[in-house]
């Protein structure tokens, strides 16, 4: 398909590439958690099949997958992105994998001070609400 002279491959037309879809898949059910990846893969259509594989291949294939940065320092970043986004079911998603990804409690206690500063108070209190109910569900599953 041609656009303004310059060639683009549709969606349909792109073929994934598997070795960076699998290393995704691989680092998204290590810090999400493989039920709850193997869960969003399953409840995929027609509509929003293409959607989950991309973000399996270039979200958690690219991003995560290239190792200049470690787990735990994208997790930090994606804590200060999301809560700055205001998009907190994801945030409270990404704030499980953050504890998988080894960030302590106090770390994570001053990760929520930070936002609280530069992404606004409210904002500041609803992570707190989440995260004081993640620690509690874990807690209760110990």
């Amino acid at each position: 398909m041609l656009r303004n002279n310059k060639t683009t491959i549709s969606n349909q037309e792109r073929k994934m590439d598997k070795e960076r879809f699998e290393r995704g898949l691989a680092a998204r059910k290590s810090v999400l958690g493989a039920e709850y990846v193997d869960k969003a893969l399953a409840k995929s259509d027609d509509f929003n099949r293409e959607f989950q594989e991309q973000i399996t291949e270039f979200c958690w294939g690219s991003c995560w997958g290239n190792e200049t940065l470690d787990r735990r320092q994208r997790s930090l970043l994606n804590l200060g992105m999301i809560a700055a986004l205001n998009r907190m079911v994801e945030w409270e998603i990404h704030f499980r994998g953050a504890i998988k990804n080894g960030i302590t409690r106090e770390e994570l206690k001053a990760i929520l001070l930070q936002i609280s500063v530069y992404c606004g108070v409210p904002t500041g209190v609803e992570c707190f609400r989440i995260a004081k109910k993640v620690f509690a569900e874990l807690e209760a599953n110990e």
